[in-house]
């Protein structure tokens, strides 16, 4: 078996119970050491075979995958979720012509960290409902379909978590302000470098000061970038949990208060 496994996004004990078990029970680990930090193999036995993806080729891992066999457990350590940014997708296509059994084994993403560490809800009611999670294009300009810009999505005014980027501030900041976008100047936005890492920075910016704040923190690798209203906090209340809001859990009563379905029965 195969264990495409979300190592979550730096901290070793933010990765999952089951991704846990996966290092703890694998024969063979592919790691990149360059996005995940080495505690996270201290759930690995002391006998297992690592190997780091960080000087491999998409060839060189497969190489690994079929020389350790069908009988193998065989764990590949993505960081965040595989299924963002993982490039798991050619892997699943030489399990199935290999004839491999594999499984994904969803982690935390660098999102999900970043929220965390700016400590902000990413869709807040009546400001945000959605949350965009996308990149520049940049070296892989052709893998990017031109309908998905920055500048696109920045149309909508919905949450926006802009992934590997930072490198390139100043272009960041235009595409955010391009014609069109429902962004302003004044809109917030945070930079988080290293999320959940011991070393975690944090700066809460806005999109007319991101260019020069994001130049500034010197980092271009393991950066996210979240911009939106939805950052500023404020917020009116959440209907899910206002007394005068019913659900199949909840009825409202003649006062306007609701009763629980535990209490009536």
């Amino acid at each position: 078996m195969i264990s495409f496994v979300g190592a979550g996004p730096g901290a070793a004990d933010l990765i999952s119970l089951r991704g846990r078990d996966r290092l703890a029970a694998a024969d063979v680990v592919v790691w990149a050491s360059s996005l995940v930090p080495e505690e996270v193999l201290g759930h690995c036995r002391p006998d297992a075979r690592v190997h780091d993806s960080k000087v491999m080729t998409l060839e060189d891992v497969l190489g690994v995958y079929e020389a350790a066999g069908p009988g193998s457990c065989v764990v590949r350590l993505h960081s965040g979720d595989p299924s963002v940014y993982g490039a798991i997708q050619e892997q699943i296509d030489w399990c199935h012509a290999a004839g491999r059994d594999f499984e994904i084994v969803p982690g935390v993403t660098s999102v999900s960290a970043a929220a965390a560490a700016v400590r902000r809800e990413l869709t807040v009611p009546e400001v945000a409902q959605s949350v965009v999670l996308t990149r520049l294009a940049g070296r892989t300009a052709a893998s990017m379909p031109e309908r998905e810009s920055v500048a696109s999505f920045a149309a909508t005014g919905a949450t926006m978590a802009v992934f590997l980027s930072a490198a390139r501030p100043a272009e960041l900041q235009r595409e955010l302000l391009a014609d069109g976008s429902a962004y302003t100047p004044d809109t917030p936005a945070a930079i988080v470098v290293r999320a959940s890492w011991p070393d975690e920075r944090v700066v809460l910016s806005s999109v007319g000061r991101l260019a020069a704040d994001l130049a500034a923190t010197g980092a271009t690798t393991t950066v996210m970038v979240l911009v939106g209203p939805a950052l500023a906090g404020a917020a009116p209340r959440s209907h899910l949990y206002s007394p005068s809001y019913a659900h199949m859990f909840r009825r409202r009563s003649a006062s306007g208060s609701t009763e629980g379905r535990a209490a009536r029965t």
